[in-house]
């Protein structure tokens, strides 16, 4: 059996929407394939399933387009690549208009002047020429494009600007055998609109990956390694092996990601956590490559190299999330696929209306022409039936339709990446903007994570600060967690440490010793032979001499400064909080009434926190999960939008959809408002390229609109769409 897989192929040759739908619809096709999603911005396809490469390459190539296997061991050069696109859009944009800005001064003396210089004919021949070459030479890659669709029956948006150019510049040839005028000066100022609107849309685009570019600016080019002979060399970060020791000297880039073997530093990890605060980091410690080294020297071991270092996947999670498809996209999707051959129906309609009914037609659009001023009805009823099929052919290019979602969620998940919230699926956009119930793990959620001591409560007259030099005596063995927290009370309060022999460690239970000639324990009520009357929100540690209690340690895991402000905002936005943890009631209970969380769910399981989010998704509410990793991943799988906490782990990276790796609680809230924002640009883009369409078409038809008008309306249009997707950027978090 075919094991199923996943494939990135380059794609070449795509221009538009309506390109986008053709390669998905091709590859879609072809045998074993499960699905297909193609990123215009990125020329990229990811294809999954159980079919042979070389079945796909086939399949573009029969669409007119190019692919290859996408190079995935290294990011590509993002930037260079939307550079030499927007030179290129700009080169062939001002070759048009230098030929096309003498015609319409050619057309303009004529028009306002009623001077033909130096003739009728010698002016119409110019002009003609003037646009021929306008079409053909910079509009050349255009026109290419369309012939291909064209005879793979695969019509894309170029089909309709080359049969509107080239039928307006027809116009110049057939006047001599049919009473029509020339409209050969409009195909020149068609195409040039039309490739002007596509430098700015490039343009716009480029901008809309900006994240994606950062990212892979980040990384360092070169390392500084030690060879066998403990000489410093430098060499290409690509050239790099697990197990080298790589010296890092302040304010350089951290090659790749590693662990410090000698050395401490302050780590700029903006780039992880979108935070500006620099961390101390020491001996064992992990950093991450792209991160800069401020203060001083270190040695790093490298750990991680190429397409599984933290940045490259960062880079491949944003890409990944730009390319899925919001489930509103998929209505868009449809229209755009049928649009095309939609229109061409359409344009042949219009053509076979006028030349049927000219009377008819023309007297319905007298009724606007006092009110545009391009209007001429003096034009023969062929004459008229070209001037409206052209302006047809060109107003219905779906392209700002096909442009709507796709853009605001390339900003918004750059955004999000720039700010430590990672998307990994770009539709959990939509869904968390749908979300009405919000699931909180406690401990490295809500809490730090970090067991701290309360309160020490004496039992038996002994002073507290004897308690917690005995009990730290003893745990300085151990490396429980809660024995840390204990030492680490005894550190700040600069208390010394008495010797301790004999020490036994039980696991689950506790920790005994020699403690001069008595018997010292610290652990769990039974192990200690302990009991306790006082009422303890906090997890009970027991301290034994000679089997009798002499004092409890009352250890809580402390509550995360910015959870107060977390859960009120998300409160006050109509969200229900709910704390599911594995932690007694008692202490599950006291977090909740000192954050007022809305309900909880205490001394649970991991399986049976997915049950509980089940629970509520059938009671009929959208549920958000947010977790810290392993344990959580059951819930976080089974929630509508799972949300892992991380600070860029393995375990964080793997799961949920939305990862936050500043660690920062508010950044939910953050994500919340972001996926708000961004959900409604896409509902905005949609509904001004549907009533576009809408309100265009129509006018069109009834051949009010100027052909050089419709395509000015039609680049518009798409560079609207851009531009509003790039307000996301103005969000204030």
């Amino acid at each position: 059996m075919n094991q199923t897989k996943s494939l990135e192929l380059k794609i070449t040759g795509m221009h538009c929407a309506g390109c986008v739908g053709s390669v998905e619809s091709a590859l879609k096709k072809v045998k074993g394939v499960e699905d297909a999603v193609v990123n215009l911005t990125l020329e990229k396809a990811t294809v999954s399933g159980t079919m042979d490469f070389e079945h796909l390459i086939t399949a573009v190539d029969q669409t007119g387009y190019g692919a290859e296997l996408s190079e995935t061991e290294t990011p590509i050069n993002l930037q260079e690549k939307t550079d030499e696109k927007v030179d290129s859009a700009f080169s062939q944009m001002k070759m048009a208009w230098g030929f096309t800005i003498p015609a319409m001064i050619w057309m303009g003396v004529h028009m306002f002047f009623g001077v033909a210089f130096p003739s009728m004919e010698a002016m119409e021949l110019g002009i003609f020429i003037l646009s021929t070459i306008v079409c053909f030479i910079p509009g050349r890659e255009t026109l290419t494009s369309a012939w291909k669709s064209a005879i793979h029956f695969s019509p894309n948006m170029d089909v309709l600007i080359a049969l509107g150019s080239i039928a307006a510049l027809s116009t110049g040839l057939i006047k001599s055998y049919i009473e029509i005028h020339s409209f050969a000066g409009v195909a020149g100022m068609i195409m040039s609109f039309h490739l002007t609107g596509r430098y700015i849309e490039t343009k716009a685009r480029g901008r809309s990956s900006e994240a994606i570019q950062k990212l892979m600016s980040l990384g360092a080019k070169q390392a500084t390694v030690l060879d066998m002979d403990k000489n410093e060399v430098h060499i290409d970060v690509r050239s790099l092996v697990i197990g080298q020791i790589m010296i890092v000297r302040a304010g350089e880039a951290i090659p790749t990601d590693g662990i410090i073997r000698e050395g401490r530093a302050t780590i700029d990890e903006s780039i992880v956590t979108g935070e500006s605060v620099p961390v101390t980091k020491n001996i064992g410690d992990d950093v991450i490559g792209g991160t800069i080294c401020a203060d001083s020297t270190i040695r790093v071991e490298v750990m991680k190299i190429g397409s599984e270092t933290f940045l490259s996947k960062v880079i491949q999670m944003v890409e990944n999330a730009q390319t899925t498809k919001v489930p509103i996209q998929v209505f868009a999707d449809k229209v755009v696929a049928i649009f095309v051959p939609f229109v061409l129906l359409l344009a042949t309609f219009t053509f076979f209306i006028w030349t049927i009914f000219p009377s008819q037609m023309k007297q319905l659009a007298q009724s606007f022409s006092s009110l545009l001023p391009w209007m001429n009805l003096d034009l023969s009823p062929m004459g008229m039936a070209i001037y409206a099929t052209i302006a047809v052919l060109v107003i219905a290019c779906p392209c700002a339709l096909g442009l709507a979602t796709p853009t605001a969620l390339m900003v918004g998940t750059g955004l999000g990446a720039e700010n430590g919230i990672l998307i990994r699926d770009g539709a959990a956009i939509q869904r968390l903007n749908e979300v009405d119930t919000i699931l909180f793990d406690k401990t490295g959620t809500l809490t730090l994570g970090k067991p701290t001591v309360k309160k020490v409560h004496p039992i038996s007259g002994i002073m507290e600060n004897d308690l917690i030099r005995m009990a730290a005596s003893l745990e300085k063995e151990s490396t429980h967690p809660l024995a840390k927290s204990i030492i680490k009370l005894a550190e700040e309060k600069e208390i010394g440490l008495d010797p301790v022999t004999e020490i036994e460690v039980v696991a689950g239970k506790g920790i005994s010793g020699k403690y001069g000639s008595a018997i010292l324990k610290v652990g769990s009520g039974s192990f200690t032979n302990s009991e306790t009357k006082l009422s303890l929100t906090g997890t009970p540690v027991f301290l034994s001499l000679n089997n009798e209690c002499i004092g409890i340690f009352e250890i809580e895991d402390a509550i995360r400064p910015d959870s107060f402000e977390t859960i009120a905002s998300l409160k006050s936005a109509g969200y229900k909080c709910v704390l599911v943890t594995g932690d007694k009631k008692v202490i599950a209970d006291s977090l909740s009434e000192q954050l007022n969380i809305d309900e909880t769910h205490s001394e649970v399981l991991p399986d049976e926190k997915a049950n509980i989010v089940l629970s509520y998704q059938n009671q009929g509410h959208v549920v958000a999960m947010v977790g810290d990793g392993i344990n959580d991943a059951p819930a976080i799988a089974q929630a509508d939008v799972g949300i892992a906490m991380g600070s860029g782990t393995d375990v964080a990276m793997e799961t949920g959809e939305l990862i936050l790796t500043n660690a920062d609680l508010k950044s939910v809230l953050r994500a919340s408002k972001l996926a708000n924002a961004t959900f409604s640009k896409i509902k905005q883009n949609l509904f001004w390229a549907f009533i576009y369409n809408i309100v265009a078409i129509p006018l069109a038809f009834v051949g009010v609109l100027h052909p050089v008008i419709a395509e000015v309306a039609m680049a518009l249009s798409s560079i609207t769409v851009v531009g509003n997707s790039n307000r996301l950027k103005s969000i204030k978090f």
